[in-house]
């Protein structure tokens, strides 16, 4: 007498909230890439089709994000000071960011539950930090901080 074959196991039906994360992370994967892609090719400081603060515009100060356009130029072409003087809370957050996001998708990706992408505090503190930032920026001591 010979022995049954082995049962194959039944696939189980794809989790909907999984396959909706994976869609958004691919629309906001190709997304980065479409607008790395146009800041590398059109340099902002001479392109007139990027928007313009209207902060900026309407108050003569500047913002958290002014510069931030032309800082992530900088970086794509490997100018770390011009970048860092465009917008240093940019580039001092980038690699945050990244971390974060690659921790979690790591965690995600061995099926232990995902945290918010920051915790409520994180965020109250990453607020301080931008209005703090934006108060250093547009004083005459700091001006160093403003972009060019």
């Amino acid at each position: 007498m010979t022995a049954a074959p082995p049962k194959i196991p039944r696939a189980s039906p794809a989790n909907p909230a999984s396959s909706g994360l994976r869609f958004a992370a691919l629309v906001l994967g190709a997304l980065a890439v479409i607008i790395g892609t146009l800041v590398f090719f059109f340099n902002p400081a001479t392109h007139g089709f990027y928007p313009v603060c209207q902060f900026h515009r309407l108050t003569g100060l500047n913002c958290p994000g002014c510069g931030m356009t032309r800082a992530l130029y900088a970086l794509l072409h490997g100018d770390l000071p011009t970048a860092l003087r465009d917008n240093a809370l940019l580039v001092l957050a980038l690699p945050a960011l990244l971390a974060r996001g690659l921790w979690l998708a790591a965690k995600k990706s061995r099926g232990h539950p995902a945290a918010d992408f920051f915790p409520g505090r994180t965020l109250w503190v990453l607020l301080i930090i931008a209005l703090v930032f934006t108060l250093l920026r547009n004083l005459p001591a700091f001006a160093f901080l403003s972009p060019a």
